[in-house]
C-alpha cells in the first residue's frame, strides 16, 4: 500500500495519462469515420468541439451536477451540527479545506465526495446514513469520503467520466449520422480497403467499451484505497467494518436518485445490489464486494 503522498502523485499522473490517451484516441477516430462514410472532417471537428466544450463545463460544475441529480440539499453545523462537526475535525486531521455537507434525503445508507479539488470538495450522505449509524460508525465513512477527496480520487474519476460520456457521444452521434447517410460509397472490393473498414469497425465498437472498463478498474482500486485511508484517519477500522456491514444489511432499501452515471461516487454502489456473481459481472461493476473491502479492512486492524 503506497502512503499518502505517492497516492496523491500517482492520482495527478493517471489524471495527466488518461488525458494524453484521449487525444492519442481523436486520430485513429477522425482516421476510421471519415473513411467507412466517407464525409469530410467537418464533422469531427464539429463534434470533438461540442465535446470539448461539454466537457470543460462538466470539469468545472462536476460536484453541483452530482449534488442536483443525487437531490442533495447543503446542510451547516445549525441544522446538523454532529454530522458537520465530524467532517470538520476529520478534515483537519486530513490537513485539507473542510468540504460543504450535503444531505440526501433518503433512508437507504450511502455516501459520496465530489469536486475537481480539496479546495472545491462536497460530501453528501443520505438521512437513512446519519439516523442508523453510530459516531464511530459514521467517521469511518466520512473519512473514506474525505480519503477520496485528500487523495485527487474525485478529480481522477470526474476526468476518466468525462471523457468515457465523451468518447461515446461522439461515436454515437457518428453512428446516427452514417445511419442517416446510408453509409459510406467507398469502394470496398479491395482487399485493403476492406481491412481498414474491419479494423476500423472493431475499434469503433471496442473503443467505448475497454474506455469504460478502465473507469470501472479505476473505481474498484480507489475503494480500497480509501478504506485504507479512512482507518489511517481515525485510528478506528472497525468504524468502517461496522458501518460496510450495515451498508451491506440495508442495501435492500433503493436509493431513488442514484443513477448509473453517478454510481461509481458512493461509498456502495446504489443501482446494483451486491452480488457474488460471475467474474465478468465484476469486471463490469463499479465497486468491490463488500466482504473483500471488509477483509482487507481487517487485516490492517
Amino acid at each position: 500500500m503506497h502512503n499518502i503522498y505517492e497516492q496523491i502523485d500517482a492520482n495527478k499522473r493517471r489524471s495527466f495519462w488518461v488525458i494524453t490517451l484521449f487525444i492519442a484516441f481523436v486520430p485513429p477516430f477522425g482516421y476510421f469515420f471519415p473513411y467507412l462514410y466517407n464525409y469530410d472532417w467537418t464533422f469531427l471537428v464539429f463534434a470533438l468541439l461540442i465535446s470539448g466544450i461539454g466537457s470543460f463545463v462538466s470539469y468545472y460544475n462536476s460536484d453541483s451536477i452530482a449534488l442536483s441529480l443525487a437531490g442533495a440539499k447543503q446542510v451547516t453545523h445549525k441544522t446538523y451540527p454532529s454530522y458537520f462537526n465530524i467532517v470538520e475535525n476529520l478534515a483537519r486531521v486530513a490537513r485539507i479545506p473542510t468540504p460543504k455537507t450535503y444531505l440526501i434525503p433518503s433512508p437507504a445508507l450511502n455516501a459520496f465526495a465530489t469536486g475537481r479539488d480539496p479546495k472545491h470538495a462536497s460530501i453528501a450522505v443520505t438521512e437513512g446514513l446519519l439516523t442508523k449509524l453510530t459516531r464511530t460508525e459514521l467517521e469511518g465513512v466520512i473519512a473514506h469520503e474525505l480519503s477520496h477527496i485528500r487523495n485527487y480520487d474525485t478529480r481522477l474519476m470526474t476526468i476518466v467520466a468525462i471523457l468515457v460520456g465523451s468518447i461515446a457521444m461522439v461515436l454515437n452521434w457518428s453512428w446516427r449520422l452514417s445511419w442517416h447517410r446510408g453509409g459510406g460509397d467507398r469502394d470496398n472490393n479491395s482487399g485493403g480497403n476492406a481491412i481498414i473498414m474491419v479494423i476500423g469497425v472493431i475499434f469503433i465498437i471496442l473503443a467505448p467499451i475497454i474506455a469504460q472498463l478502465i473507469q470501472l478498474a479505476i473505481s474498484r482500486r480507489r475503494e480500497f484505497y480509501a478504506d485504507a485511508s479512512s482507518a489511517h484517519l481515525t485510528r478506528q477500522p472497525s468504524g468502517l467494518i461496522n458501518a460496510l456491514k450495515k451498508i451491506a444489511a440495508n442495501e435492500n432499501i433503493p436509493l431513488e436518485t442514484a443513477n448509473t452515471a453517478t454510481a461509481h461516487l458512493y461509498i456502495d454502489d446504489p443501482v446494483t445490489t451486491e452480488t457474488h456473481g460471475t467474474w465478468l459481472a465484476k469486471l463490469f461493476s463499479t465497486h468491490p464486494p463488500i466482504s473483500d473491502r471488509i477483509k482487507a479492512l481487517e487485516g490492517v486492524a
